[in-house]
This record gives structure tokens, C-alpha cells and sequence, in this order.
């Protein structure tokens, strides 16, 4: 019983030095670090009502003052999502971006993550 969010949680929370923060990260977090936030998914209401088997498209990305960093960051993300218990599917590969006001790398990924409510 859960959310996806808290699946997620219990399998990326030891990567980045143990900085993996929901949504956002804090003012000053120190780098590098992972955020994670639902951005969708599967609605498997029907006429009987909700399962209680859901889905959850869950995106993880992460933040490091090298691109090298990053990607081996989101490896291992990947690697913990797409184990035993969670068991998640990739949503196409890795993104690349950088934030220029920051001077960030960063890299995201979504999962396709089934969790029982």
C-alpha cells in the first residue's frame, strides 16, 4: 500500500548523497542532488469504480555541476526504478538539459510505475 511517490522515494532515497526531494529541491541544496514529481499516467477507473491497482507516470531528474555526474546519476535511477519491488518501465530515454541561470546539468527520465493504493 502507498503512493507511487513513496515507491520512488524508497528506491532512489540513498542515491545523490541521500539529497532526492519531491517536486523541488531546497533553497542551497547542495549538488548533486534528484527531484521526482507525478506528471500523469494510467487511470484504470472503470464502470465498477477505481482499482486499487494504480499507475503513475513519475519523472526523476537530476541536478549536478557536471554533465558526466548527471548522467551517471539518472543510471543509477534508472537501475533502482526498473528493479525488484518496483519494477518500473522507462518512458523513452534520458533528456539532457542545462540551466543556464544555475549553471546546472541535469538529466530526466520518466517511469511508468503500477503501485497498489
Amino acid at each position: 500500500m502507498g503512493s507511487a511517490e513513496s515507491v520512488t522515494f524508497g528506491a532512489i532515497k540513498a542515491l545523490a548523497g541521500g539529497r532526492v526531494y519531491p517536486d523541488v529541491a531546497p533553497d542551497g541544496a547542495a549538488r548533486p542532488y534528484v527531484v521526482y514529481q507525478g506528471v500523469g499516467g494510467v487511470d484504470e477507473t472503470t464502470f465498477d469504480g477505481a482499482d486499487t491497482l494504480q499507475n503513475s507516470r513519475m519523472q526523476v531528474a537530476v541536478w549536478a555541476t557536471t554533465r558526466g555526474e548527471a548522467s551517471t546519476i539518472i543510471q543509477q535511477v534508472r537501475a533502482a526504478l526498473t528493479a525488484e519491488p518496483v519494477r518500473g518501465v522507462p518512458i523513452g530515454a534520458p533528456v539532457s538539459v542545462f540551466e543556464d541561470d544555475t549553471k546546472l546539468y541535469g538529466s530526466r527520465q520518466d517511469f511508468s510505475i503500477w503501485y497498489q493504493e
